[in-house]
């Protein structure tokens, strides 16, 4: 039987280049788009992404040179930006129509019948070109991961059913990565010697943390429990350890939290750093007229420790999740800022010795998240949202110092996913 897209399938799937690692080259035989304003041709240090209001800017880490990107394509209702390829200078951007629904529809019903797009965007040449547009297998596809400088791994979504196939950049020669009706694969990386992907596979047995091969082939269970969401990945620096969180879902519905855990690569070892689901695990925020949401990922250092968003005790958050109805919109959940308390902090952890290190602490609270270190390790970009109040952009040096807000987003109305620029 075909596993079918739930609501925790889905869960990570309108952000999914959000955070990956990838590297790969351009195809050719390509359509090109009109693009953007004109931009620098020089990539300054320390600049990252970000998304406000459908829309995706730049900006320095020092609150300078914002720009908004206006891409000039017919009919695209909102652009993201993915990963960068390893020349640093060209990022790949998702793009969708506009939602294929009526109203009160499921969620399921209409997101994957969304078609989407796939560019590569020139930073340098101020050009965008479509990718994956050839033999195509169906209206909704999302990156998923660049393997090497021709093939890219791809989440395809046929008939509700999620699938990974890796193909040619312009989407020619597709190849199964994963089966069809084994589950949902996303939160997909690569380790640091480009030889192994880790993913996370949400099947009918439960969300599974695991590694393959580039083709998918010589696969190794790292961590699986019938009773447990273990969702994300990415690798340490060295190339041991794989990062993932673990929701306890059964008796958390919202996914309110999660713990951070770490496994080997070779399936050998499973740790659990933290306890009492204290990471928060499904980010919401903001007020009625202007509201965010999305899984908030605990990150690597350069020096191997690990960013994560823990919550105070006895906090919870303004938006109340609503198990018991229908889910319309991928949130489902009521405004009770009376009922809110509390907050996060930002703190770093030595996956080691276990040693926990606040770097954001607030009084009242607030909560930070969506944290993560820069390329050359000196400062950290992450969101903050007072209870009730949309999420902006902060930037701090990597010890807590120096605590900035960044911008607020188009017409103050929030800001989310930053997302480093490579340095140079």
């Amino acid at each position: 039987m075909l596993h079918s897209i739930d609501r925790r399938n889905l869960l990570k799937l309108a952000a999914l280049t959000a955070g990956v690692t990838m590297t790969g080259g351009l195809s050719t035989g390509c359509r090109t788009a009109p693009a953007a304003a004109p931009a620098n041709r020089s990539v300054k240090p320390r600049r990252f992404f970000f998304t406000s209001q459908g829309k995706t800017a730049v900006l320095s880490a020092d609150g300078t040179g914002l720009r908004y990107f206006n891409f000039t394509v017919p009919d695209q209702e909102t652009w993201q930006p993915g990963p960068f390829l390893s020349d640093g200078h060209r990022v790949i951007f998702l793009s969708m129509e506009a939602r294929r629904d009526g109203p009160g529809r499921p969620f399921e019903e209409f997101y994957t019948q969304t078609p989407t797009h796939l560019w590569i965007y020139d930073l340098g040449r101020d050009s965008l070109t479509e990718i994956a547009n050839k033999e195509r297998l169906a209206v909704f596809y999302t990156p998923a991961l660049l393997v090497s400088d021709r093939r890219i791994l791809v989440q395809v979504v046929r008939n509700k059913v999620g699938q990974i196939f890796s193909m040619n950049l312009d989407g020619s020669d597709a190849r199964e990565f994963t089966r069809a009706g084994e589950g949902l694969p996303y939160g997909l990386s690569m380790s640091p010697d480009g030889r192994r992907v880790a993913f996370h596979l949400a099947s009918p047995q439960g969300y599974q943390v695991w590694t393959s091969d580039a083709d998918g082939s010589g696969r190794i269970k790292v961590a699986a429990h019938p009773d447990h969401l273990y969702f994300g990945t990415s690798w340490s620096p060295d190339g041991q350890w794989i990062l993932y969180q673990d929701c306890q879902f059964r008796h958390d519905p919202g996914h309110e939290g999660a713990d951070i855990c770490i496994g080997r690569a070779d399936g050998t070892e499973h740790r659990v750093l933290t306890e009492g689901q204290s990471h928060w695990f499904a980010a919401t925020y903001g007020n009625p007229q202007n509201r965010g949401s999305g899984s908030n990922m605990a990150s690597w250092t350069q020096d191997g420790q690990i960013l994560f968003s823990r919550k105070l005790p006895g906090s919870k958050v303004a938006w109340e999740y609503q198990a018991n109805r229908p889910d319309t919109d991928h949130f489902n959940r009521d405004f009770k800022p009376e009922l809110a308390r509390g907050g996060t902090e930002i703190c770093r952890l030595n996956p080691q010795t276990g040693t926990m290190t606040p770097l954001t602490r607030n009084d009242p609270p607030t909560w930070d998240f969506r944290m993560s270190e820069s390329p050359d390790g000196k400062e950290i970009v992450f969101c903050r949202a007072d209870t009730g109040d949309v999420a902006s952009i902060w930037v701090m040096n990597r010890d807590g110092t120096n605590q900035r807000r960044a911008t607020r987003g188009l017409d103050d109305k929030g800001a989310d996913h930053p997302r480093w620029l490579p340095i140079g």
